[in-house]
């Protein structure tokens, strides 16, 4: 059992996300680290992904090298929802049965011929988008709605998770498909499924640094971390946490900091439970609210200094008038000049970035 201050949880999370002041050399560096980065298709201000990479590299990242990454060189892969390494790929599609619901492991084989018409046209036509597949199953997939008729689109995402199919590209925002032996390599490695869940779960607390066994709510992930790393106690919160070797280690070393600004579906701040916990900061993704009842913001980053996050800001690209509004900056503690100045240098940073002018209001 080791015990830390809470200023050493924060550290030792903020280290692990590549976000004090040492950066990263490219996006692939930052994705395997962080083992994925969630997409959304939310531009607001700026593509999620987009914004977890800038948040990494800054100003010398160009989302072009996203795009590279993926349809290019293939070193980076969209496996549903998520941009993953390609090296990692084979160990997620050997714990997919994590992800699949029996009853949606019962609709899919309630339709076998509707799964080999969707493999057929996708060897004979891939990589094309999922509307130009067939969407005429035995057994019509039933949802609370969000995925009425569009039966071709969930086959090809438990297709994916089972490694059958793969995400190609895209065409827009449109996802293109094809047989997933013509996206990953022949030799990809596919580790046996205990083993595949242990390289998963070391990895992913390598890149948190600092999280609960058993989250309370684990968002994107299907699974908890389990009992591996080291055991912790941190001042001041209750239950108990487990701790990455190294980064634990690494508090030997200096801490620098830098401020930046993360997109809501970054995973610094993606467990509220756990930024709560540690950095004693609220926050709700607010774009599913009537305007009325937000409090920061359609979209409001949350804003880091050092090892703390510090507040929001609510800002939105209007990308016609070639400006980025300025709303609001929230402030969850009174902001010194020292971090007042950090913030606005931030700000014309992003505005730069996305090549717009920053106004307020």
């Amino acid at each position: 059992m080791i015990r830390l201050s809470r200023e050493d949880a924060r550290r030792i999370a903020v280290r692990a996300q590549l976000l004090d002041a040492y950066r990263p050399r490219s996006i692939v560096e930052v994705v395997d680290h962080l083992t994925l980065i969630q997409i959304d298709p939310t531009t607001a201000i700026a593509r999620s992904a987009d914004l977890v990479a800038w948040s990494r590299l800054g100003a010398a990242y160009d989302p072009s090298d996203l795009v590279f990454a993926l349809e290019t060189e293939r070193s980076l892969v969209e496996h549903v929802t998520f941009i993953r390494t390609m090296d990692d790929i084979g160990i997620h599609l050997s714990v997919a049965d994590e992800w699949l619901h029996p009853q949606i492991t019962a609709w899919v084989e309630a339709n076998p011929r509707f799964r080999e018409r969707l493999l057929a046209q996708l060897r004979a036509d891939g990589p094309v988008p999922a509307t130009a597949l067939p969407n005429d199953p035995e057994v019509p997939y039933a949802s609370t709605g969000w995925n009425d008729d569009k039966n071709s689109g969930r086959m090809l995402e438990v297709l994916c998770l089972r490694g059958e199919v793969a995400i190609a590209g895209r065409q827009g925002r449109t996802r293109l498909w094809d047989l997933a032996e013509r996206v990953y390599p022949a030799d990809l490695y596919r580790p046996e499924p205990q083993e595949a869940r242990r390289i998963r779960d070391e990895r992913r607390l390598a890149s948190l640094g600092i999280a609960r066994a058993k989250p309370l709510r684990s968002p994107g992930e299907p699974s908890p971390i389990r009992e591996i790393g080291l055991e912790a106690e941190v001042e001041g919160v209750a239950g108990r946490w487990r701790v990455d070797p190294d980064a634990h280690a690494a508090l030997e070393e200096p801490f620098e900091g830098r401020t930046t600004f993360l997109s809501p579906f970054d995973r610094m701040v993606y467990d509220r439970d756990r930024v709560m916990d540690l950095f004693d900061f609220e926050y709700v993704l607010e774009m599913y609210k009537p305007a009325a009842q937000r409090r920061w913001g359609y979209f409001a980053l949350p804003i880091l200094h050092g090892d703390r996050l510090v507040g929001k800001l609510d800002a939105r690209a209007d990308r016609k008038a070639r400006v980025l509004r300025v709303n609001a900056v929230h402030e969850d503690v009174p902001f010194t000049p020292e971090i007042a100045d950090a913030v606005e240098a931030q700000i014309e940073e992003l505005a730069q970035w996305l090549g717009l002018e920053p106004v307020r209001g």
